[in-house]
């Protein structure tokens, strides 16, 4: 299972031979290898320590605050964590602030909240949880103080203190859900040892997991006694390590002895799969202890997958089966026999996704000798090339490799892992579309197919077609530190299911123009900003230019829209850089400015949609203007700053226009100086659509105006090809990629200072990029101990194992350290 090392380094220390492949997958982290004594002075010396169940130092020696530790024997593991007496969780957990817009705030002792309805549904709040107040106007003295606890009465109201004091409530405000640090109390391993705190996803668990408990104590008695781990499928040895768990067991818990002697005979074994999903339930804690993000391990967790011994054919193994042959399968074999690893090898599998999981499931088939013999073949398919924000993730791939094939670089990878895999290298996409390639020819060559899909509509697809081919599938997924495995073995197990790929949202464009009040609204506002200044105008004048008929096409009601955007863009087209910034700090002033200023002339803070009833009230945030300051930089950046906004604003301006950009801040610092802009004059009788009613409603088209458009631009491109200046395309359209940082800071700061308009708590250029661009979080963690379990279960698969109550779905959330598996139906 250890797949940086190679035959080539046999005889080698193992730190020194994995050093170099460390080093590649991070050149901004610093690796280095320790070959002396592990003593406990030199451990201290770390912030974090870990250790594996071969390490020199013992268990009881092992006693160090801010440590780890872990064991994988074969079908088993067990993690340990000790953080200290003042372990400090400054984020405790892994889910989103809960935010709701306030309708009401009672004067009393309690004050009640009521919250607006959002969506047709309540607010999202559980009783004591700690909530602050922002932007509530009238009962201003909530605002900015400490957090409050609160009750909840029912799905709208909450119950805070004492509000009776307090200046009567007017209208808005948000209340928002403070994740509070916790301080955390950790026992030594010494006496953690005698009396364990085991963590368990279900009661249930709990005596299995004692048993384990006792079991792991057991056996390094015996490997103390005997100098020796138990021998495979030896039943004396199995024996003497139960008589060792009953001796040890002082509390007397009922040990579960079957698993007890099921642990002890293959505890020789060392398995890819088992290793991998300890290791990222264990890298998982590292990390918790170094951020102080997530709730750390309390303070015991067992896992095991013995199930697999219950497996047709492996009760009935002996020790000759599992000795050892000079292989480097000789774990796995230690487990499950010579004979099953011929099987192992003789696999034909198909692999759908090289990305996250994709990754880790190439690795575990490397080391597991999946597809390395005679007739076994793996065909991996992914149509995706290599991005820089998969090197966090992804193992298999490093910079060089950016804008390769994922599925070509993958397979090489695993080739290098272990030259007998075959593996064969795809860049379809599993669909209606690739039957031709993917038929019936190619599904009934196959032992089994494990996808590592990122769409629902995909994988039900593919799940159909295991269903008709009769194929066995294991569909592994996750997002952020939460992942699932679920087997689909056909007449056996019930079908995976018929979900479907969430619904992107969408809001109301009356919320998105004029009423926005969470910070979804803004970035929506303006990530269509970026589509109609960036995009839609460029694509327009484009068509415009090579089309001579272009006029004649156009459909109303939109054909005075995309005349006016045409003769705007040909109006406004810039001659240098300074022109680029001089437009951003126009549309600036518009946005930010003037277009708030004048619903605020529209209707002012004091207006009432009828007596006594407030029109900025409920979900109606009333705004107020910003102000423009060149010199002010770095204030308010994170939160989208004035400059930073007009910067990228202008430098994705140049780039429709193929002009170059710069990014001297102090030159266009004082363009801006000297930029002098007329003041803002409302309009009276502006009619504003506050309902999306109303916004629906088409308007008569301005027939003079549209007259007057079509023969100025019809006038406008004659003049050009008379004079032979005609260039097509003059503009470059801009189509946004959440990977390309210039496009998100435009996004991040035009929805910051949106937010800051309407009182709206702003989002970090991290948490913007994953809304808009709606990435589903992937970490490495949660990627391995997914692709462990996934290929636990592929095992079964392999032994042909038509006992249902053999396999297992998992789900799994790292957050909180929490593990389910259950039988599949």
């Amino acid at each position: 299972p250890q797949f940086f090392l190679t035959e080539s380094n046999m005889g080698q220390n193992r730190a020194i031979a994995s050093l170099q492949h460390l080093a590649k997958l991070n050149s901004h982290v610093l690796v280095t290898a320790h070959t002396g004594e592990l003593s406990e002075s030199f451990l201290a010396s770390f912030q974090v320590s870990r250790l594996w169940c071969s390490c020199a130092l013992s268990w009881q020696e092992w006693s160090l605050a801010g440590s780890l530790a872990a064991e994988e024997w074969s079908l088993a593991g067990q993690l340990f964590c000790d953080f200290g007496d003042h372990f400090v969780v400054h984020d405790p957990t892994e889910a989103d602030p809960v935010c709701a817009s306030v309708q009401h705030i009672s004067q009393g002792n309690p004050g009640i909240v009521t919250c607006v309805a959002e969506e047709g549904r309540g607010h999202l709040f559980s009783d004591g949880d700690m909530v602050t107040f922002s932007g509530v106007e009238g009962m201003t003295e909530l605002n900015g103080r400490e957090p409050y606890p609160i009750r909840v009465l029912d799905a709208f109201c909450l119950e805070i203190g004492d509000t009776s004091s307090f200046s009567p409530y007017r209208c808005g405000g948000l209340v928002l859900q403070v994740h509070l640090p916790q301080e955390l109390s950790y026992e030594p391993l010494r006496k953690a040892l005698m009396k364990p705190k085991i963590q368990v996803s279900n009661p249930e668990d709990l005596p299995r997991s004692r048993s384990l408990h006792m079991a792991f104590q057991a056996l390094h008695a015996f490997r103390k006694e005997q100098g020796r781990l138990p021998r495979p499928r030896v039943q004396g040895d199995a024996e003497r390590v139960l008589e060792l768990a009953r001796s040890l067991d002082e509390q007397q818990d009922p040990l579960d002895e079957v698993v007890v002697r099921a642990f002890a005979s293959v505890s020789a074994g060392d398995l890819g799969p088992m290793a991998a999903f300890v290791g990222g339930l264990a890298a998982q804690e590292a990390l918790k202890a170094a951020s102080g993000k997530f709730l750390p391990l309390d303070q015991w967790l067992y896992c095991d997958a013995l199930e697999c011994l219950a497996l047709e054919g492996a009760a009935q193994l002996t020790e000759e089966d599992c000795a050892p042959r000079g292989s480097r399968y000789d774990g796995q074999i230690a487990v499950f026999g010579a004979d099953f690893q011929e099987r192992l090898g003789h696999q034909k599998y198909f692999v759908v996704g090289a990305g996250a999981i994709g990754c880790e499931l190439l690795k575990n088939f490397a080391m597991m000798g999946l597809a390395a013999g005679t007739g076994g073949d793996i065909t991996v398919t992914d149509m995706d090339t290599i991005a820089r924000s998969n090197l966090h993730r992804q193992f298999l791939f490093h910079p060089a490799d950016i804008s390769k094939p994922k599925s070509e670089v993958a397979a090489a990878a695993v080739r290098c892992m272990n030259p007998d895999i075959k593996v064969t290298a795809h860049q379809n996409q599993v669909g209606p579309a690739m039957e031709l390639i993917y038929g019936a020819d190619f599904f009934k060559q196959l032992d089994g197919i494990a996808s590592a899909l990122d769409t629902m509509e995909t994988r039900a697809y593919l799940e159909s077609r295991c269903i008709h081919y009769l194929k066995p599938l294991v569909d592994s997924g996750m997002e952020g530190t939460r992942g699932n495995v679920l087997v689909m073995v056909p007449h056996l197990t019930k079908l995976l299911g018929t979900a479907s790929d969430p619904v992107d949202k969408t809001f109301p464009l009356c919320t998105l123009r004029h009423f926005p009040q969470t910070i979804e609204h803004t970035l929506q506002w303006a990530r269509d900003e970026f589509e109609g200044l960036f995009r839609m105008p460029a694509e327009n004048v484009n068509k415009f230019l090579a089309d001579s008929t272009f006029l004649e096409h156009l459909e109303a009601p939109k054909t005075l829209e995309v005349l006016e955007q045409v003769w705007k863009s040909l109006r406004e087209r810039p001659r240098d850089w300074q022109d680029c910034v001089r437009w951003a700090r126009q549309h600036w002033q518009s946005c930010y400015h003037n277009t708030i200023s004048q619903l605020l002339h529209t209707f002012p803070p004091e207006h009432e949609t009828s007596p006594g009833v407030a029109f900025w009230s409920r979900d109606r945030r009333c705004p107020h203007p910003l102000t423009f300051d060149p010199d002010n930089v770095s204030a308010g950046q994170s939160c989208g700053g004035r400059v930073l906004c007009v910067m990228a604003a202008a430098r994705l301006f140049a780039q429709t226009h193929k002009i170059l950009a710069h990014d001297d801040w102090a030159a266009a610092r004082e363009i801006l100086r000297s930029l002098v802009l007329p003041p803002f004059i409302p309009q009276n009788g502006l009619q504003i659509h506050i309902t999306e009613e109303g916004q629906e409603v088409q308007e008569a088209v301005d027939q003079g105006r549209l007259a007057e458009l079509t023969q100025e631009l019809a006038r406008w491109r004659r003049e050009l090809v008379e004079a032979e200046e005609m260039q097509i395309p003059i503009m470059e359209p801009i189509h946004f990629e959440k990977d390309d940082s210039f496009h998100v800071d435009f996004v991040t700061a035009a929805s910051n200072l949106r937010a800051e308009n309407y009182d709206i708590p702003c989002a970090d250029w991290l948490t913007s990029k994953r809304i808009v661009g709606r990435i589903v979080p992937a970490i490495a963690t949660t990627t391995v101990a997914v692709a462990g379990l996934a290929c636990l279960e592929i095992y079964k698969l392999v032994w042909g194992c038509w006992d249902r109550s053999c396999y297992r779905n998992s789900n799994l959330c790292l957050s909180n350290s929490l593990l389910h598996r259950l039988q599949p139906l």
